[in-house]
């Protein structure tokens, strides 16, 4: 008997909320109708430049991967776990500037992101540009960005980050040393093995994830929608 007197107040509530979504779903398109498919596209690319220069320019200077703890490339897992072995042989100095290296390695790379992200950029066609505005996620253009670019960023990070590790004495005494480990080396992973495709592949999600916290800044910050455009574009999302 509860169950039955129960059910009418469960359809009013769904029914509620209902005509809430549809509210909310009618205002967006009205201001979506005030705001033309060139401004969105617009406003879009210049919040995606602005996140761009934002990540590079935090990320390809000294201690830019080195010193933030959210990009900061560490020892790969698998040697994580030799890692106190290493110290206790006599190691640690070598571990420390093997890592200070890895990083140095990502900070010379990212400065050739900006031209791959404004190529990227320039292909943004309106559709994409509506469908990524009004996805609902808070980083959907930089996924966008992450699907039409990381390949072209591991092609022209990866020789940077190699000729920067050849350049570097440190890393290549730590190349020597892990192969001293003979068989053994090839059951640390091939994080541990391949070093160059792990710094490359970890300072891409460095900077995607700096991109990330640019746009959502603009996405939810009013005081981050620095421009007029940008302003009236994502204001379609209050």
């Amino acid at each position: 008997m509860l169950k039955l007197r129960l059910f009418p107040a469960v359809l009013l509530v769904s029914a509620v909320f209902a005509v809430l979504a549809a509210a909310q779903t009618t205002r967006t398109t009205t201001r979506t109708r005030n705001v033309s498919d060139v401004e969105i596209s617009g406003g879009l690319k210049e919040a995606l430049s602005k996140g761009v220069r934002f990540a590079v320019n935090s990320l390809g200077k000294q201690d830019g991967y080195l010193g933030n703890p959210r990009v900061k490339i560490p020892l790969p897992k698998t040697l994580q776990k030799v890692e106190r072995g290493l110290r206790v042989a006599g190691q640690g100095k070598a571990v420390d500037e093997f890592v200070t290296s890895m990083n140095r390695a990502a900070e010379k790379a990212v400065p050739v992101a900006i031209d791959v992200f404004v190529d990227a950029i320039k292909q943004m066609t309106f559709d994409d540009a509506r469908r990524i505005l009004l996805s609902g996620q808070d980083d959907s253009a930089t996924q966008f960005f992450r699907r039409t670019s990381e390949e072209t960023l591991r092609q022209k990070f990866r020789p940077i980050v190699e000729d920067f590790t050849e350049s570097a004495g440190v890393t290549q005494k730590y190349k020597a040393m892990i192969g001293k480990y003979g068989f053994a080396a090839s059951l640390l992973g091939q994080d541990a093995t391949d070093i160059d495709g792990y710094v490359t592949q970890k300072a891409l999600d460095g900077l995607f994830l700096l991109v990330a916290d640019e746009e959502k800044k603009i996405r939810k910050d009013p005081i981050g929608r620095t421009t007029s455009l940008l302003r009236k574009v994502f204001g379609i999302l209050r």
